[in-house]
């Protein structure tokens, strides 16, 4: 039986907030990116508010589905973090309960979600579709708002230019009115000055009013030549002149079934029928083109027989010497071949530039009508990927808010934005498998996802920038610097009287170790990478003198301490050998120049060794100064 507990609550209330907001943040975001593409379909028709309002909601609910991965994403990344900064996260491990658990209330809600967003794409979305771009080209064809400005030719109205130099936004007068009328052409115009007008619309929409006062007109009698030196033309004065100028400012919607053919408009059923009928439609094509290009170019030649037709067919070519033939032809029967043959050429170019533009446009449409089935299940399922990337990110990464999580979701969006219209572009085009380039994006999300939410269930440092920094440290040999403080509470007081001796036993050892292993000289190549063991000497040695630190870090003295700085924090196995593995030290000591690279580098390291070891020694006795003076 179906349990929910009271920690599954908390954990869906935390999510599903974050997720509301998110989720119209990012539809905002998206909104506001595809009103740009379009501002200028928008501006300055004059469209009622209704129109708007069609064209936002029909926008919205399309955007739906591209919102909800970057949703998920950022929601995830954002709960997570809250849990891991607050501590929460750390109380839910501590009582047992693994990443997945916590998850498993997530999972479900957020398949629930992917659903969802199949169903938008495959049923709401295509008619959302088919209802935007009905709209937005019935706004393209919608005539502009009626706005004349002042000093500046207007030319809005379809075969008219107005100027008006001064205009009364008050009471709508213009003055100083120049109209060139170019319905009859640019070298034919009407062209007439006013001292004032005014210009209404009238109340069926599809005519403007023109009303002009003490005014002239010019125009030509007859249409203009090159040739004509002198063309008549009329003149008339008027005090009034009234006239209707064509202009339909209302707005008209389209017929929707101009979309029945595109892909974005159409469910999985339609889309599916559409390529089977396109696809049975282009074999059909291509088995007729090539019936005919079977039957050969011989056919469309004219003023032949079906007899020589067939005799020319049928005739084997290589037994005839067709240049010798060329050659005793006369000039004019050469030049009858030349032109005959070019002829035939470029008419079979045509007809099969024309045939190739046929199958083309045919595969193009296939391809795009597929890409759209495909991208109706990778963006449902892109965001289940992104749940799986954003939750175990948010617990790695323990940062809450909208700082660190925003950065984070916004750089990974942006590489699966473009690893997804890399594939998608390449699916559409035809210069990838469909399928490939379709799954491009989730093949890379997928196992990603996977990856660290197994590492983040298991506590893995692989987000940790300090266990990069000292993996670098170690391959470069960048050591860091012994820093000890004064302790604030100290238990046990270092035994000053036997420090001494200690340190001389410390001393000794690396003296006898300089002497025996010779480090400044080069080692020897074969021993280096046959080695299988630990140099089990240098590790007594570090543990005796990391036991002798410890011990003296104890103490309350600033000198003491100060000293104890001194010593080098040394790594025991970089003089040895590169890898821990045995079978990894043979196999690049047999590749002879990636060994002879590491062969010097730990050359160096035995050198900086016996620098760290002498250091040692003059630290030691420097101590051994100072505790006989504290002694004594």
């Amino acid at each position: 039986m179906l349990r929910i507990k009271k920690l599954d609550i908390f954990i869906l209330k935390s999510f599903g907030t974050l997720f509301i907001g998110t989720f119209f943040i990012c539809l905002f975001i998206f909104m506001l990116q595809f009103l740009w593409r379009y501002v200028d379909e928008l501006v300055g028709k004059g469209l009622e508010m209704s129109v708007l309002a069609q064209f936002f909601y029909y926008s919205a609910l399309s955007l739906i589905p591209a919102s909800m991965p970057l949703a998920i994403l950022l929601a995830a990344l954002i709960t997570f973090g809250n849990f891991g900064e607050r501590y929460e996260l750390l109380a839910m491990k501590a009582a047992g309960i693994s990443l997945l658990k916590i998850m498993r209330p997530l999972i479900v809600f957020v398949v629930i979600l992917s659903c969802t967003s199949f169903f938008f794409q495959n049923v709401v979305g295509p008619q959302a579709q088919a209802k935007l771009y009905t709209l937005l080209w019935s706004m393209r064809q919608k005539s502009p708002e009626l706005d004349i400005p002042e000093g500046a030719f207007y030319d809005e109205i379809d075969g008219y230019n107005l100027y008006v130099k001064k205009k009364d936004r008050k009471t709508g007068w213009l003055y100083d009115v120049t109209i060139y009328e170019l319905s009859n052409g640019f070298e034919n115009a009407r062209i007439i000055t006013a001292d004032s007008g005014r210009l209404e619309m009238t109340a069926d929409k599809q005519h403007l009013y023109l009303h002009l006062y003490s005014g002239h007109l010019f125009e030509n009698l007859r249409s203009q030549n090159a040739n004509d030196k002198n063309v008549p033309y009329r003149r008339e004065s008027f005090r009034e002149k009234h006239s209707l100028i064509d202009f339909n400012s209302d707005f008209n919607l389209m017929d929707a079934s101009f979309m029945s053919n595109q892909s974005n408009s159409k469910n999985l059923r339609m889309l599916q029928a559409s390529i089977d009928s396109m696809t049975v439609m282009n074999d059909s094509i291509g088995r007729r083109y090539y019936t005919d290009a079977k039957a050969g170019v011989f056919q469309n030649i004219t003023g032949l027989s079906k007899e020589d037709t067939v005799k020319i067919e049928t005739a084997n070519m290589a037994s005839y010497n067709v240049d010798s033939l060329f050659d005793r032809s006369t000039l004019a029967q050469k030049q009858k071949i030349i032109t005959s043959a070019v002829n035939r050429t470029d008419n079979q170019k045509s007809d099969w530039n024309f045939k190739s533009l046929t199958i083309g446009s045919n595969d193009q449409n296939i391809r795009r009508h597929r890409t759209e089935w495909h991208q109706k299940f990778t963006l449902a399922l892109s965001c289940l990927f992104f749940f799986f990337i954003g939750a175990p990110l948010g617990a790695i990464i323990r940062k809450g808010g909208l700082g660190m999580p925003v950065v984070i979701s916004v750089l990974i969006f942006i590489v699966y934005y473009v690893i997804n219209n890399m594939g998608y572009k390449m699916a559409r085009d035809g210069k990838w498998i469909m399928f490939m380039g379709m799954w491009l994006s989730s093949a890379i999300l997928g196992p990603l996802g996977a990856f660290l939410t197994y590492k983040s269930n298991r506590d893995s440092v692989v987000l940790n920038a300090d266990a990069y920094i000292g993996w670098f440290k170690r391959v470069l040999g960048i050591r860091s610097v012994r820093n000890i403080a004064r302790k604030d509470v100290i238990i046990h007081d270092p035994d000053y009287a036997a420090l001494p001796k200690e340190l001389d036993a410390l001393v000794y050892e690396c003296e006898a170790y300089i002497k025996t292993h010779q480090l400044t000289k080069a080692p020897n190549y074969y021993q280096l990478w046959m080695n299988e063991g630990v140099d089990q000497e240098m590790v007594q040695i570090n543990d005796h003198l990391e036991g002798l630190v410890e011990q003296m870090s104890n103490t309350k003295s600033f000198k003491l301490l100060n000293a104890l700085n001194n010593y080098p924090i040394i790594p025991v196995a970089a003089h040895s050998r590169p890898f821990n593995i045995h079978w990894l030290n043979v196999l690049f000591g047999a590749l002879f120049p990636i060994g002879l690279f590491f062969y010097f580098r730990i050359w160096i390291f035995r050198i900086r060794l016996q620098k760290d070891l002498e250091r040692v020694i003059t630290t030691s006795k420097d101590i051994q100064v100072l505790l006989n003076d504290k002694i004594d």
